[in-house]
């Protein structure tokens, strides 16, 4: 596999290693994400499911520093950046910003000024693709107990971190993303995602 991402069993022990750092429920949603992507990346054209796997999975490595905020999209960027996989580093910034503002980021800034002008760049900077789509959306349907409708993740999300004038734009966005894989795979995405209905609200 190229450099620019780790295999995928280097990219489980690396999750292993990071829930070690800092054990928490983040590590069950991150391999949830994970599958998400993979079981969704299986029927696009365009996506390799592996890739997609690794991806997710390593969306919230960042978070192998502590209890932090928006500070794991960075410290996950410059973990990856470090071990050469750019496409991952990449992955642990945009998963946050569906809206490619850094504005509309929900957590605390809890970092140095270098950092924080270091994400606002890279957020402003960075072409998204479908794979940056496809985390995103991912994220939105894990819990670390399994998958849920996006709305039950939005209300998950938004007990945790409040909400904010970007909360609303960032809903709708997310909606949006999978509206568009929703035509690119011609199937409801619940579809592909095993026991879902158990994470609802009914």
């Amino acid at each position: 596999m190229c450099k620019k991402y780790p295999t995928k069993n280097t990219a489980i022990e690396v999750l292993a290693e990071a829930e070690r750092l800092n054990p928490g429920l983040w590590k069950q949603h991150s391999e949830f994400v994970a599958l998400a992507c993979k079981n969704i990346a299986e029927h696009c054209e365009n996506l390799d499911s592996n890739t997609a796997y690794i991806l997710g999975l390593l969306h919230d490595v960042g978070r192998r520093v502590g209890r932090v905020s928006e500070r794991h999209t960075i410290a996950g960027y410059q973990y990856c950046m470090e071990q050469g996989w750019d496409k991952v580093a990449k992955i642990c910034i945009t998963h946050s910003f569906m809206i490619q503002d850094i504005h509309s980021a929900i957590g605390k800034w809890d970092v140095t000024k270098e950092e924080y002008a270091l994400t606002e760049s890279i957020i402003n900077s960075v072409v998204y693709d479908d794979y940056d789509l496809l985390v995103q959306l991912s994220d939105a349907l894990a819990l670390p107990t399994g998958f849920c409708l996006l709305e039950k993740r939005f209300i998950d999300v938004a007990c945790r971190y409040g909400i904010n004038e970007s909360t609303v734009a960032r809903w709708k966005k997310t909606i949006e993303i999978k509206d568009y894989f929703e035509k690119k795979i011609k199937c409801p995405i619940y579809d592909l995602l095993p026991n879902v209905k158990k994470n609802t609200f009914v």
